[in-house]
């Protein structure tokens, strides 16, 4: 009796073996799916977050046929008239050498302004966005890292094709301006929140900043000249002249 107990269970364990060999195959194929769905869907992922983000890289950062990049200078005497105001003519001048970085996307109407650190003086450096067709300037004063929008002034900024013609006889040598400098202040007035709704270039240019409306002091009412106010300044050209822009806070 004790030979056939024994020879039941090496029996019973010989046809429960293969089952569970079955049954540990069939798991192991089962996890080995998984996983290979989840890696190619993973990779899936991956790849259309490459592509999409190569095509906006590629639309909005690539030069377009049409886009121009200049990397212009400019020679401008430090004093001179402030419009809107009485002359003040100085005593001496001293000639100054600014440059920057410009380029303009006519499609799009947007003109991108960046000014280094100036070699002088206590200017910031500043990357600058003219949208024509939103009718907003951003400054990004790179010295603070904040951002301060505006109404385009188009006075005093040319417009795109305008710009590149004037930048194109400058590179030719066909026009020299004789520049000068004249002065603009802006008041900050209050931060905007939301910048979602300013264009995609100024979004661009704002969206992870501290952001500032701004108004020319000019149009506030009360606001004395002589009053004392913490400035900053930014020069650039996008003119035949050179602009100062103060940005000021009460």
């Amino acid at each position: 009796m004790g030979k056939l107990a024994a020879v039941d269970q090496s029996l019973t364990a010989s046809l429960l073996s293969p089952l569970q060999d079955a049954e540990a195959a069939v798991l192991v194929r089962r996890q080995s799916r998984t996983w290979c769905w989840c890696m190619c869907l993973g990779l899936a992922l991956m790849l259309s977050g490459v592509v999409v983000a190569g095509a906006y890289l590629y639309h909005y950062y690539n030069l377009e046929p049409e886009d121009q990049v200049f990397f212009c200078g400019v020679k401008y005497e430090e004093d001179y008239m402030v419009p809107d105001e009485e002359v003040d003519m100085p005593n001496r001048n001293f000639e100054r050498l600014l440059e920057e970085r410009i380029r303009v996307l006519e499609r799009d109407q947007v003109e991108f302004i960046n000014v280094p650190v100036p070699d002088f003086e206590d200017g910031d450096a500043a990357d600058i966005v003219h949208d024509f067709q939103r009718r907003l300037t951003a400054y990004l004063d790179l010295h603070l890292n904040k951002c301060y929008v505006i109404p385009l002034n188009t006075s005093i900024v040319m417009p795109p094709r305008d710009l590149l013609d004037l930048l194109m006889n400058i590179k030719s040598g066909s026009y020299l301006p004789q520049s000068y400098l004249i002065h603009e202040e802006m008041m900050v007035t209050e931060r905007l929140e939301n910048v979602d709704q300013l264009g995609f270039f100024i979004y661009n240019l704002c969206h992870d900043k501290e952001t500032f409306k701004l108004q020319r002091r000019n149009t506030i009412l009360g606001m004395q000249k002589r009053e004392a106010l913490n400035c900053r300044k930014i020069r650039h050209f996008e003119n035949k002249f050179v602009v100062e822009t103060l940005i000021c806070e009460p």
